[in-house]
């Protein structure tokens, strides 16, 4: 673990990108190999689960550290970081064979993740005496990585680009061969490194790297002519490739998640689309000729088998943007324009009926046109447009200047805060996750959750205020006077029996700190309420 540790601090410890990857192909070129693999799991999201929940944590280590456990309740709520609160409080690591130098051949991360793995499931007592056991081994800053390993917290501040561009950098392939290599459903308990980036044969079963867009921040007619650009709707929907090639038929998302059993309407597709034939699209419910509102498809995602009652309520289609592959050849580098002549011919080949459809054209003769076709996106169940270059080829991740999302400005309201709590990671002394709440006559109903939008030195300063005008303490949580004001923005709303305002809303965020309004002219709740029937 200290290796693995040593790269962590590095890459916390630095905001340069330059840094970082130096950083990591470093440790990619001289890591043990099953350690590379585990990293490169860990930083692609695939990360183990969880064999030991926050309660047995903190009741471990308030005993192991020989303190009383409202202390370490009360240290945690100061830390913030349930990972930091253990690694500061546990006794130095007694000397002796388990902690001296030699440790970092038994504590490599390859086998303490194995470790873990092993754990899941036993009894509580064989998890406890695993737990500390390593806790006693490791010294404080690798304790600190092992805690964020256990509590499922852990992250490095390192997008998969980049690390896939260390990973180039350190062992000489293509970054685009190494990103398709990676894709998919693998475990790293179960691949070797050199399997890992050489490809182990299942690159069939595997989607491509998704492209990905970025804000559009200046007006659209600094783009260019609008003759060089495809507009598309911005659907509220699943990203996916529809893979179909040999014996393959498989629908994944962006998330590198195998959802083709929760949408079996596609499976007829397999009998009639060209084999070597991958499509990027936008999975959506649509029912009647239109798109059903996001919260209909949500009602699916999360279930491994889907009921009759709901395929027929919600049923899904996807919306075919772009041809990544036609019969076996690779057209990404292919421009735009070309991808889609080559996408529209198989799409008419296609019977009626089937859940491939092409989007719903949008075009106008100039910018001001688009403008106008786009303040009318919410009445169609989309979030505005797509603005993509005809002459783009289909890059990896988000390059700027060739995709841009236009999307509507997102609804607003006023509301106070009325809860917070301390954030994680380089956040973690600040608090940052705040609870909010609109007027219900002379009540105050809270009805959402937000934690980003504000500046580091708007949240030092708010954590100041939130130190001084705590009401009470639940934990890490601070119930606070209702004074601070803010403007909340968010992308959708729905109905929610689970809240107690009835009310869930899409992409909750802090617009700005509304210093000039009091407690007294926030937002009612009717706001939303209105807005959810209208």
């Amino acid at each position: 673990m200290k290796r693995f540790a040593a790269l962590f601090a590095a890459l916390d410890g630095t905001t340069r990108t330059g840094e970082k990857t130096a950083a990591l192909a470093g440790y990619f070129r001289t890591a043990p190999e099953a350690d590379r693999v585990w990293t490169i799991a860990l930083l692609s999201g695939r990360r183990p689960k969880r064999v030991v929940n926050s309660t047995e944590l903190r009741l471990w280590a308030a005993e192991a550290a020989g303190i009383p456990l409202w202390l370490f309740e009360e240290s945690y709520a100061v830390a913030g970081d349930l990972a930091e609160t253990i690694a500061r409080l546990l006794p130095e690591p007694p000397p002796g064979p388990e902690a001296d130098a030699g440790a970092e051949d038994t504590d490599g991360l390859d086998q303490t993740l194995r470790q873990l793995l092993h754990l899941a499931g036993r009894p509580e007592a064989e998890r406890r005496a695993a737990v500390e056991a390593a806790w006693r081994r490791l010294g404080a800053q690798e304790r600190f990585v092992f805690n964020k390993l256990l509590t499922g917290g852990f992250r490095m501040g390192v997008s998969q680009g980049l690390m896939v561009r260390a990973l180039a950098e350190a062992t000489g392939l293509d970054e685009a061969t190494l990103a398709h290599r990676l894709m998919g459903n693998w475990s790293a308990a179960d691949v070797s490194f050199a399997a890992l980036i050489a490809g182990d044969g299942q690159e069939a079963a595997r989607p491509y790297p998704f492209a990905l867009a970025s804000p559009l921040e200046e007006a659209p007619d600094s783009l260019g002519p609008v003759r060089e650009w495809l507009a598309e709707w911005k659907w509220d929907g699943i990203r996916g490739q529809l893979i179909c090639r040999d014996s393959t038929f498989a629908l994944w998302s962006r998330g590198e998640e195998l959802i083709t059993d929760r949408f079996p309407e596609m499976a007829p597709l397999a009998d009639f689309l060209p084999r070597g034939t991958v499509i990027d699209g936008e999975v959506v419910a649509w029912k009647d000729g239109a798109p059903l509102p996001f919260a209909e498809l949500q009602r699916r995602i999360g279930r491994k088998t889907v009921p009759r009652k709901l395929l027929a309520e919600a049923p899904a289609v996807l919306l075919a943007y772009d041809l990544l592959e036609d019969r076996g050849q690779d057209l990404r580098a292919q421009p735009l324009g070309h991808r889609r002549a080559r996408l529209e011919a198989i799409l008419a080949s296609l019977p009626p009926g089937l859940p491939l459809h092409a989007p719903p054209a949008v075009t106008a003769d100039d910018w001001n046109g688009l403008a106008t076709l786009r303040a009318g996106a919410r009445d169609r169940q989309a979030e505005g447009l797509m603005l993509k270059r005809l002459s783009a080829p289909y890059h990896i991740g988000r390059k700027r200047g060739e995709w841009w999302k236009w999307k509507l400005d997102p609804y607003s309201v006023d509301a106070v805060m009325i809860y917070a709590q301390a954030g994680h990671g380089r956040r973690a002394n600040l608090f940052t996750d705040f609870t909010f709440a609109l007027r219900d006559g002379n009540d105050l109903v809270p009805f959402a959750k937000a934690y980003s939008g504000l500046t580091d030195a708007e949240f030092s300063e708010i954590t100041r205020w939130v130190q001084k005008n705590t009401l009470e303490r639940f934990g890490p949580v601070r119930r606070v006077v209702p004074e601070l004001v803010f403007e909340l923005a968010f992308e959708g709303i729905q109905a929610s029996p689970r809240h107690r305002s009835g009310l869930a809303l899409r992409f909750p965020r802090m617009a700005r700190w509304r210093r000039d309004k009091g407690p007294a002219e926030i937002d009612e709740i009717a706001t939303l309420r209105a807005l959810l029937k209208a």
